[in-house]
């Protein structure tokens, strides 16, 4: 099978090459677009300690800062590039434990595309994950903190991927990724590009996006995700995420997450995250503060407030677990099954 992934591969390039001499030449180039975003914050846990492990946000009582986002994207005829890193702790925390240290830099996004025709797309090298409603960018997030789901990963996947659209309305993605998430190159001591992944896209209706999600290694396990968000009137939006995972050596949970936003206005929109997540396993897995077979309930109510490209995220969650063994009170010894929070973040993209 790697014998003919290999030669299909190779083969394709080829024919590209010879495709891409002819649209070079006869399109001009696009213009380089930079983008991206500086964020910072202020949280304030009511126990006077740092309870809730999810990954951002976690300095307590503290002004501190997110990350600057930097991102470079091209294209010139058929083919593209998209080039994006992040500086702070915002993005060193994806690879290591929430409040860890490690570099100050983390590559976000770089990878090559290549429009074979107008409806099939092929993308590779290290890419956002399709899988999970939450990204690493806050501009991309209602919520400043992020969810269980989003913190058991993945962030990143490394790998080859085909796009091909049937419509504005359905499309396929189908590919194959490094046996490892969230590093660029595959395990030192056994190297593979054994990831399965894909993704169905479906707009049932106007304003209804849904994406059925699967990743699948033997190292990593299988993640089953569904995310779908629905604009059900100009002033109120529905958004769910749903997802299992099971297998390989990474955590193994299952949960979900509703979003239901209200624009007040132009400029204000209040939106509630309400998430149920419980792990499942004794595996290894990202510091979330969750022992395993425990269960949390997270409520996080949040405003975004926007003045231009400048948006003001006032925040209050509260997270209740099953068992007593997740969170402390403020004497810092004494076990409690709530814990409580307030941010302000502002974030300005551009």
């Amino acid at each position: 099978m790697k014998k003919t992934l290999l030669l299909s591969t190779l083969f394709c390039i080829a024919a590209f090459a010879v495709k891409a001499q002819d649209t070079v030449k006869t399109t001009p180039d696009a213009p380089l677009i930079i983008y991206g975003s500086v964020d910072t914050y202020y949280k304030y846990d009511f126990s006077k300690h740092g309870n809730i492990q999810t990954y951002f946000g976690s300095d307590q009582n503290s002004v501190s800062i997110g990350m600057i986002d930097l991102g470079l994207k091209k294209k010139v005829g058929k083919a593209s590039f998209v080039g994006e890193m992040s500086f702070g702790p915002r993005g060193q925390e994806q690879s290591i434990p929430a409040g860890g240290a490690g570099d100050s830099y983390h590559i976000q996004n770089l990878y090559v595309g290549y429009d074979v025709t107008d409806k099939l797309n092929l993308t590779a090298g290290y890419m956002g994950t399709f899988v999970g409603y939450e990204v690493i960018s806050p501009v991309a997030n209602f919520n400043y903190s992020t969810s269980y789901l989003f913190g058991a990963g993945p962030f990143q996947n490394a790998g080859f991927k085909a796009t091909y659209a049937f419509s504005d309305k359905v499309s396929l993605m189908a590919g194959v990724f490094n046996d490892n998430w969230n590093v660029y190159k595959s395990n030192s001591a056994t190297p593979e590009v054994s990831t399965f992944g894909s993704q169905l896209f479906i707009a049932p209706v106007k304003g209804w996006t849904a994406y059925l999600n699967v990743l699948s290694g033997k190292y990593a396990g299988t993640v089953l995700d569904l995310t779908t968000a629905y604009q059900i009137t100009d002033a109120f939006k529905l958004g769910l995420n749903a997802a299992r995972k099971s297998g390989g050596g990474a955590l193994n949970y299952y949960g979900y997450a509703l979003y239901p936003q209200f624009a007040v206005s132009k400029a204000v929109t209040f939106g509630l995250r309400e998430e149920y997540f419980k792990t499942k396993s004794t595996n290894s897995g990202p510091n979330l503060g969750i022992s395993p077979g425990n269960s949390v309930l997270a409520s996080t109510l949040t405003a975004n407030i926007k003045a231009g490209p400048l948006t003001f995220i006032p925040e209050i969650r509260v997270d209740h677990t099953k068992d007593v063994d997740a969170f402390v009170k403020s004497d810092g010894t004494t076990f409690t099954k709530s814990a409580s929070q307030f941010i302000l973040a502002a974030v300005y993209a551009f």
